[in-house]
């Protein structure tokens, strides 16, 4: 009887014993599992402004083709806010990044995009933030839209996509089908004689995505002054001194808030399609862009 209870206590023992090595070969384990963090600090070299070009990919305009429209313009707006490149018509964009991961500070703006808006004109561009996710320098991660004002607004689309089409001729005004089925003009004018369809575009049409903002605030019912309300807030080339973004109104593809710790690239996108006659096509300019949290005041 008690060799019996001496061989149940010896099994329980034995029991107990791997339990206790099982909790703990797991414990190691979890322990083990490396934690991904991507953020890049800030150091006592890193610059405010972004600092890297990765694409400016053009839409037709008539500043496309020109020194404020190409690829040396795009570059001129690293390290700075006094540089100066022309986005053309609707969904044209430039994608730049910081040499630091710029933090999310709750309740502050975080960044600021710089463009040549001013007083009753304004010519609003989309603005698109990632995360350096998977750490390897490139932004190939997931973008995330800047909730602005015209969110969700008549005249806003989300899903929208314009085909511009190599023109006949390099001076003739551009055709674009959008996938609503619209069709149109990016139209030439006198002023600007260059072809307005991109140099770099080898094939005869390309297609630019994004969203689309309304173009309600643009009033053209006088057409020798013709005049282009800012939303808002949450646009780039929509106000004058440039635009502070708080990196907490990023949102996914459903419009739910997203938490990103900070962003490492941002992309611009030329928002409205319009023609305002000889004013020309709407196109959103960027002058730069800068972490807020070392601009010095």
């Amino acid at each position: 009887m008690v060799k019996q209870k001496n061989v149940k206590a010896l099994i329980a023992l034995c029991a107990l014993v791997s339990l206790l090595w099982a909790s703990c070969k797991k414990d190691k384990d979890d322990t083990a599992t490396p934690v991904t963090d991507h953020t890049r600090p800030v150091t006592a070299t890193s610059n405010a402004y972004v600092s890297n070009l990765f694409e400016f990919n053009p839409a037709p305009g008539q500043f496309t083709n020109t020194s404020l429209g190409d690829t040396v313009a795009a570059k001129g707006t690293l390290k700075t806010n006094q540089g100066l490149v022309s986005l053309g018509a609707w969904g044209g964009y430039i994608i730049v990044g910081f040499d630091h991961t710029v933090l999310d500070v709750s309740g502050k703006t975080d960044f600021i995009v710089y463009g040549n808006a001013f007083a009753s004109f304004a010519e609003p561009g989309v603005i698109w933030v990632m995360q350096d996710t998977n750490g390897n320098g490139k932004p190939d991660d997931t973008w995330y839209e800047i909730k602005g004002s015209a969110y969700g607004k008549p005249g806003y689309n989300a899903n929208y996509s314009v085909t511009y089409t190599r023109p006949k001729c390099d001076t003739c005004s551009v055709p674009w089908k959008d996938n609503l089925g619209k069709t149109g003009m990016v139209q030439t004018n006198v002023f600007h004689t260059q072809a307005y369809f991109p140099k770099g575009i080898k094939g005869d049409t390309y297609t630019l995505t994004g969203s689309l903002l309304p173009s309600t605030n643009i009033n053209d019912s006088n057409p020798s002054f013709i005049t282009s309300a800012s939303f808002d807030y949450g646009y780039a080339d929509n106000s004058a001194g440039g635009d502070k973004i708080d990196i907490a109104t990023a949102v996914d593809t459903k419009g739910n808030p997203v938490n990103l710790k900070g962003i490492d690239f941002i992309k611009v996108q030329t928002g409205i399609l319009y023609n305002m006659g000889w004013l020309g096509e709407q196109s959103t300019e960027f002058t730069g862009a800068a972490d807020l949290s070392l601009l010095k005041n």
